[in-house]
């Protein structure tokens, strides 16, 4: 079992950055796919994107791709979305879940999940 802690959200204006991280515990983190979704208020949760146990593979939405970067640290046990170029349209509660999921764009097939981080763009 794994258990997420996401931080470095917060209130940032159109065209800021932010960088995400997700602190995992456990000692099997660095065997786990990772990924990061978002809800915002009233919508369905989406996916972000995602990142293969050892790094190699990464996914992304067409929506953030360009402008988000997922990186891992399994010396760290920690995986981070760098935010650049926000728009008032990414502000939600940002979320980091560990799998490996059968389909990872799907929320429901992640295994586990921190409390969230809010991430809100002024504009």
């Amino acid at each position: 079992q794994v258990q997420l802690v996401e931080s470095g959200g917060g209130l940032v204006q159109t065209g800021g950055s932010l960088r995400l991280s997700c602190a995992a515990s456990g000692r099997t983190f660095s065997s786990y796919d990772m990924a990061w979704f978002r809800q915002a208020p009233g919508k369905e949760r989406e996916f972000v994107a995602a990142i293969s146990w050892n790094g190699n593979s990464l996914w992304y939405a067409d929506s953030v791709k360009g402008r988000f970067t997922i990186s891992r640290d399994n010396v760290r046990n920690t995986v981070y979305l760098q935010m650049n170029s926000l728009k008032p349209e990414d502000s939600a509660i940002y979320c980091c879940a560990a799998g490996p999921p059968v389909r990872l764009r799907v929320s429901t097939d992640w295994h586990y999940w921190g409390q969230g981080t809010q991430v809100t763009v002024s504009s």
